[in-house]
C-alpha cells in the first residue's frame, strides 16, 4: 500500500491513518502516543486560550517581576520585558503546534521525523529533565499553600512534628540591624543538608500536593481538559479581586510603582534586556517543543493558533503586572514589600481568607502543574519504551524526578533561578527547536509520511541501525555548545546571554547545511508525504 492509501487528508488539511490501518510495533507504539482519531479531535479556542490562561496563572508568573526588578529594572521595564519575550516565544510554539493538528501526534513521535523513530528519545529526554524540574517546583510551592492552608486552621501545625530541622550555617534577620546575620548550628550530614531549614510537615504538605498531581494524572486527559476550563476563569477572578484588595488597603498603588530603576537609558538597560529576555524565552521553551501534546486534540489549525496568540502573551504580562501591584501596595500595608503571595496571604487576619486566598492557589499551581510539566514527559518517558511505560507511568516517573531534583533548592535564589536555570536550559530546548522547525517547514514543507513514524524499518530510520538521524543529533549537540560555551569562557559570555537564539539558530543552520549535503531526510519524507 502506498502513503495516500495508508492515510486520509480532510479537506482543512488535518490528516488522520485509515481504518484499516494496524500499527503493531510495541518498540514504538502504545495507545497514548497513537495518532489521535479525528472525531477526538475537540479542543476549541477557548480550551486553548483556557489553557495557557490556566498555565501563566501561576505563582512563578506572579513572582516573575520580582526577580527582574531585583536586578535593577523598574516595574515598566520588568512587564516590558516579560512581554517582548512571551510574544518572541509564540514564534517557535506556534511554528511547533501546526504538526500536532494536522497529524494528530504528540511531541515525542513528530520528533522522530527529524531524530529519527529512536533517536527521538535524545530531545524528548533533555524536554523531559526540564520538565521534571518545573513539576518539582510548582509542586513544592503547592505544598507551601496547603502548608499555610493548615497554619490558617491550625495554628500548631507547623510545629506538629517538631521545630524547623537546621544544621550549618543559617542566614537569619537580626532585629537590631534590620540587616543579615550569620548562626552556626552542627555539621549537616548529606541528608541534613538536603532537608535543612524545612518543618517536618512542611514536607508533609509537599508530598499531599504531589500525590494530587499524580492522582489527576492518572484519570487521563479528558479529566484535565476540564480542570483547566474551570481553573482559568476562576484563578483570573481571583486574582483580580487580590489586586483590588491590595490598592484599597493601601489607598494607592504603592513605593514600587514610583521608583525609576537603575537603567534609565538605552545603552545601560540593553545589557540586563537581553539575557532577561532569553530567560522570559526560556520560561516556556519547554512548551515551545511539546506543543503537540495538546495541538493534537484540535479542531483546527486556525483555532489552536488563535486560542494561543490571545492567551499567551497576555496573560503572562497581566498576571505579572498584577504581582507588581500587589507587591507594591504590600509594602504600605506591611512596612515591606511582599513578593511571595503565599507569604502575603499568611499576614490575613482572617481564616476564611487564608483558606480561600490558599485554595485559590492550590487550584493555579495544580492546573499549571499538570498540564505544563506532566503531559509532555509522562509522553516522552513512554516514548522510550511504549511497551513497558504507559502515558500514566510516565507521569509517576515524572513526579518522582522532580523530587529528586531538589525544587526547594532551584527556587532558592531569585537571582539564580532567573540567570541560571532559566537562561541554561534556555539553549539546549532551543537547540531542539531550531532542528525541529528546520526540518517540518524548510525541508520537509510540512509533509509527513504518518504511518512510517511508528514503524522500524520505514522513512524516519535512517538507513542507521539504531533508528537515530546523526544529522539532527550533531546539529543539536553543536546549538548547546555555543549557547553553553559563555559560561566557561568569559570572553563569550554574550553568547549564553543569547543562549536560546544562539541555540535555535546555531542548530537548524548546522541541520540545514549537514542535510544539504547528505539529504536523505528530505528525500524520504517526499517520496511517500501525505498533502502539503
Amino acid at each position: 500500500m502506498t502513503g495516500q492509501d495508508l492515510t486520509i487528508a480532510h479537506a482543512d488539511g488535518r490528516v488522520e491513518l485509515s481504518d484499516d490501518v494496524v500499527l503493531d510495533d510495541e518498540r514504538l507504539y502504545n495507545r497514548d502516543l497513537a495518532p489521535t482519531r479525528l472525531k477526538d479531535r475537540t479542543w476549541s479556542t477557548y480550551t486553548y486560550a483556557a489553557l495557557w490562561i490556566s498555565m501563566a496563572h501561576c505563582i512563578p508568573t506572579y513572582m516573575l517581576a520580582s526577580g527582574l526588578i531585583g536586578t535593577g529594572m523598574n516595574w515598566w521595564q520588568a512587564l516590558v520585558t516579560i512581554l517582548v519575550g512571551n510574544v518572541i516565544v509564540l514564534a517557535p510554539i506556534l511554528a511547533n503546534s501546526h504538526p500536532g493538528t494536522k497529524y494528530g501526534i504528540p511531541f515525542p513521535v513528530f520528533a522522530r521525523a527529524s531524530y529519527g523513530v529512536f533517536g527521538a528519545n535524545f530531545p524528548a529526554v533533555m524536554r523531559a529533565i526540564v520538565a521534571c524540574g518545573w513539576f518539582g517546583i510548582n509542586a513544592w510551592i503547592g505544598g507551601a499553600a496547603l502548608q499555610t492552608f493548615f497554619k490558617s486552621l491550625w495554628a500548631g501545625w507547623p510545629t506538629l512534628l517538631g521545630d524547623k530541622f537546621v544544621c550549618g550555617v543559617e542566614a537569619v534577620s537580626d532585629p537590631l540591624t534590620g540587616g543579615m546575620t550569620t548562626v552556626v548550628h552542627d555539621p549537616c550530614s548529606t541528608f541534613g543538608a538536603i532537608v535543612s531549614g524545612h518543618y517536618a510537615t512542611e514536607w508533609i504538605s509537599f508530598l499531599l500536593f504531589w500525590a494530587l498531581n499524580i492522582l489527576i494524572v492518572y484519570r487521563g486527559m479528558d479529566l484535565l481538559r476540564k480542570v483547566e476550563n474551570l481553573a482559568a476563569p476562576y484563578v483570573l477572578v481571583m486574582g483580580a479581586l487580590l489586586v483590588w484588595w491590595a490598592i484599597s488597603r493601601a489607598h494607592g498603588l504603592g513605593k514600587i510603582m514610583s521608583e525609576t530603576g537603575k537603567f534609565p537609558t538605552l545603552g545601560s538597560f540593553w545589557p540586563v534586556f537581553v539575557p532577561s529576555v532569553t530567560a522570559m524565552i526560556g520560561f516556556w521553551a519547554t512548551l515551545s517543543l511539546n506543543m503537540p501534546d495538546f495541538t493534537r486534540f484540535g479542531r483546527s489549525q486556525k483555532e489552536q493558533a488563535v486560542g494561543q496568540v490571545i492567551a499567551l502573551p497576555a496573560t503572562m504580562t497581566i498576571f505579572s503586572a498584577m504581582g507588581v501591584v500587589i507587591t507594591s501596595a504590600s509594602e504600605q500595608i506591611y512596612g515591606k514589600p511582599i513578593w511571595d503571595p503565599i507569604d502575603l496571604v499568611g499576614h490575613f487576619e482572617s481564616r476564611l481568607l487564608i483558606a480561600i486566598a490558599m485554595f485559590t492557589v492550590v487550584v493555579a499551581t495544580l492546573s499549571v502543574n499538570i498540564a505544563a510539566n506532566v503531559v509532555s514527559p509522562a509522553n516522552d518517558f513512554a516514548n522510550i519504551a511504549p511497551k513497558h511505560i504507559s502515558f500514566r507511568t510516565g507521569g509517576l516517573i515524572t513526579g518522582i524526578v522532580g523530587i529528586l531534583m531538589m525544587p526547594w533548592k532551584l527556587i532558592a535564589d531569585p537571582h539564580g533561578y532567573i540567570f541560571k536555570w532559566l537562561l541554561g536550559y534556555s539553549g539546549g530546548l532551543g537547540s531542539i527547536a531550531g532542528v525541529l522547525i528546520c526540518d517540518y517547514w524548510l525541508l520537509r514543507k510540512r509533509s509527513l509520511n504518518l504511518p512510517d513514524l511508528y514503524k522500524r524499518k520505514g522513512d524516519y530510520d535512517y538507513g542507521s541501525p539504531l533508528g537515530v538521524n546523526w544529522n539532527a543529533v550533531i546539529a543539536t549537540l553543536t546549538g548547546c555548545f555555543f549557547a553553553w560555551i559563555g559560561i566557561f569562557v568569559n570572553f563569550l559570555h554574550v553568547l549564553f546571554d543569547y543562549a536560546w537564539f544562539v541555540g535555535a539558530f546555531g542548530a537548524a543552520g548546522v541541520y540545514f547545511l549537514l542535510e544539504s549535503v547528505m539529504p536523505h531526510s528530505a528525500k524520504s519524507s517526499q517520496k511517500s508525504a501525505i498533502g502539503a
